[in-house]
């Protein structure tokens, strides 16, 4: 039993850092699909868009310093994430269209 979480925890661990970069491209896609449908206007596209970039770039400092990644540079990555998900959704359902 104690293997089998091990192994599990190990395997969520090795798989954070590709799905800190596949939930990028996820909001990415969604903040594209909000530009296209009309529900972003420019001025809520281009603060996604600011607060994208300064995800990307804070994953890439943490990542660069110290030549590893921590678990808590992990959970602050999924904690940036998650507000800008929440962000999108607030900003793509708020009845303001192009």
């Amino acid at each position: 039993m104690k293997t089998l979480v091990l192994l599990t925890t190990l395997a969520a661990g090795i798989g954070s850092a590709a799905t800190i970069h596949d939930r990028n491209q996820n909001q990415q896609d969604r903040i594209r699909q909000g530009v296209f449908s009309g529900q972003l206007t420019r001025s809520e596209t281009a603060r996604l868009e600011r607060e994208q970039r300064y995800n990307r770039r804070q994953t890439t400092i943490d990542r660069r310093d110290g030549g590893a990644f921590t678990a808590a540079e992990r959970a602050q990555a999924q904690r940036r994430l998650n507000q800008s998900s929440r962000d999108i959704a607030r900003l793509k359902h708020n009845g303001r269209v192009r």
